[in-house]
């Protein structure tokens, strides 16, 4: 679980929705401690929001503590733990060891197994992957399908959730989907062109199939989120996902970026160069994409006669992805960037290069600051369904 020095004033979203799916994932809106006053009708759940982020990112503690924790009265806390116990949220861990006079305090902590999420991974150039995941963004159950003709993408993604579903054991708050494409924010696919769907709602077919909340977004979108939950990021990150293509999820000041045609970080066909380069499938020459996706990497390293060219072709790849972020990184001031994908091509001469060519094309930092961080995600090939998990439990239940 997530340290709470992990976190530094977390945003959410207003208040934990029902389970009428249509809750938004980190949508635009106000941090769990707010500065203006909180209206009655939402306070309620504001409080909730508070109470559960708060014992996610710092574990078991008294309702004591609880109140000092959130600033929120005794009698408050008492009502609220109450009421979140009895929706499952929220169990009682057994008294604190004493450490003094009076009556040993009860703890109680986020019920990490009373509820599960099924998160579903698109972006696989073989399979699609499912699993089942508790509160905390622990797997407890995995299933893979083979990448299906493009006329069965939908009824097979329909029949992985479903078996997921029922293997869940407990009830279910959500599905969270990262998939390719630009997905506005509806779950509306707009345009995904590996699936050949544009203007689908993939959001309203699951929904309608599982009568679940689900919530679909782009699959470098919810890898920014797990990252940031999960593995300690901090509120200004920038995540490249290499994988069959090249996207990037942005968290500015903890909340994601998305633009206003929702394509924010669509930077694989961006042309890095004016040399040429390799014939883009999209049909330029010389995109981000075909330099750094996987396919083209290692369809390069294979033909390459002379071993000794490995590195050769690693760090060229790592200088155009250099020059693709360095506008990013002078415009946005992003302190870290994180790389998700094959650890035996990202790292290594490949981030050591794109590090060289992003501080040979910004402002050098004071002497103080080394700078942009370029490093490799401990998430794993499991990335994009944990931050599925982390958009469920933003969009149900306010904790980020």
């Amino acid at each position: 679980m997530p340290t709470s020095e992990a976190r530094r004033g977390p945003s959410i979203i207003d208040a934990p929705q029902s389970s009428t799916a249509n809750a938004r994932a980190f949508a635009p809106g106000r941090t769990l401690r707010q500065g203006a006053k909180v209206l009655p009708e939402h306070a309620r759940g504001h409080n909730r929001s508070l109470v559960l982020q708060t014992l996610f990112h710092q574990g078991a503690m008294s309702r004591a503590d609880l109140s000092r924790e959130t600033g929120l009265t005794r009698v408050t806390i008492s009502d609220l733990v109450a009421e979140l116990i009895a929706d499952g949220f929220v169990a009682e861990m057994g008294v604190r060891e004493a450490s003094g006079p009076g009556k040993p305090a009860i703890l109680v902590d986020l019920d990490h197994a009373g509820h599960r999420i099924v998160g579903l991974d698109l972006s696989g150039s073989d399979t699609f992957i499912g699993a089942v995941l508790t509160l905390d963004g622990s797997i407890v159950a995995r299933r893979e399908v083979p990448l299906p003709a493009d006329e069965e993408v939908v009824s097979t993604v329909i029949d992985l959730a479903r078996a997921l579903v029922a293997e869940a054991h407990a009830p279910v708050l959500g599905v969270g989907v990262g998939t390719p494409g630009v997905i506005d924010d509806r779950g509306v696919i707009l345009t995904a062109p590996n699936f050949g769907w544009a203007g689908f709602d993939l959001e309203g077919a699951l929904r309608s199939a599982l009568g679940l909340p689900v919530l679909v977004a782009n699959d470098a979108n919810a890898a920014v989120l797990a990252e940031y939950t999960f593995g300690g990021a901090p509120d200004d990150v920038l995540l490249v996902k290499v994988g069959r293509g090249v996207g990037s999820g942005l968290l500015l000041a903890g909340q994601p970026m998305r633009g206003s045609r929702f394509a924010a970080g669509e930077i694989g066909h961006v042309t890095v160069g004016t040399d040429g380069g390799p014939q883009c499938a999209c049909g330029k020459v010389g995109c981000l994409e075909a330099w750094l996706s996987v396919p083209s990497l290692t369809s390069r390293l294979a033909a390459a006669s002379d071993p000794d060219a490995h590195e050769g072709i690693l760090r060229d790849a790592g200088e155009r992805l250099g020059i693709a972020l360095a506008p990013v990184v002078g415009t946005l001031d992003v302190s870290e960037i994180v790389l998700s994908g094959p650890a035996d091509l990202l790292g290594g001469p490949l981030a050591d290069r794109a590090v060289e060519a992003l501080r040979a094309r910004t402002l050098a930092p004071s002497h103080d600051d080394e700078g942009v961080r370029v490093r490799m995600t401990e998430q794993g090939q499991d990335i994009v369904l944990r931050g599925a998990a982390v958009m469920v439990l933003s969009g149900q239940l306010g904790v980020s």
